[in-house]
């Protein structure tokens, strides 16, 4: 598959939301994703820059909203709320 086939914007969509599976420390997720697509979430605004030795990231304050709001899209079920 080229490069040119793939929807970034999707690809990048779920790996701040699964970030967001790995919050931590109240801002920070383990970085073990593709590095063209945390440094696109960076050029975004969604996380600080991460290109550096910590193993983890820091969300900026709408990089965590966004993260919240996409994993609760795409990794809830509708009826989590009403199970017992």
């Amino acid at each position: 598959m080229n490069d040119d086939q793939l929807n970034t914007d999707a690809i990048d969509d779920a790996v701040l939301g699964l970030l967001y599976l790995t919050l931590h420390d109240d801002d920070r997720a383990w970085k073990g994703f593709d590095w063209e697509a945390l440094n696109r979430l960076h050029e975004r605004g969604f996380i600080a820059n991460p290109a550096n030795k910590a193993k983890s990231v820091a969300f900026t304050e709408q990089g965590l909203r966004e993260a919240e709001r996409l994993f609760r899209k795409h990794f809830i079920l509708p009826d989590a709320g009403t199970k017992e």
